[in-house]
């Protein structure tokens, strides 16, 4: 059974930082691509990056190009976001996710590309 854990979020000022973490089992981590997606009250989940499951590229939404960062550590089974430069409009739900297929990952931002969801944790940024 997958499970992927996601840790790290909180309340921070606009202009801070914070790492979210996703710890994940049950599956062919190091050959995964995961993503990282956000979702606000009465909006839809929104795409926000993922990573191949090498680490070799990366994708981001264009509000977080250069201010959020997506890694892993495949010897950790464990995906990360790195957030700088928070903006009161990145408060959010935001949610792990594993590729739905392992291997070759397009980029696409479509979430129905992803099969497994973590629970999500809350990232507030006040102004």
């Amino acid at each position: 059974q997958v499970q992927l854990v996601e840790s790290g979020g909180g309340l921070v000022q606009a202009g801070g930082s914070l790492r979210l973490s996703c710890a994940a089992s049950g599956l062919a981590f190091s050959s995964s691509a995961m993503g990282w997606f956000r979702q606000v009250p009465g909006k839809e989940r929104e795409f926000v990056a993922a990573i191949t499951w090498s680490g070799t590229n990366s994708y981001y939404e264009d509000s977080v190009k250069g201010r959020f960062t997506v890694s892993r550590d495949n010897a950790k089974n464990t995906v990360y976001l790195q957030m700088n430069s928070l903006k009161p409009e990145d408060t959010a739900v935001y949610y792990c996710a594993a590729a739905r297929f392992r291997g070759y990952y397009s980029g696409t931002r479509e979430s129905s590309a992803f099969g497994s969801w973590g629970q999500g944790t809350q990232v507030t940024v006040s102004s």
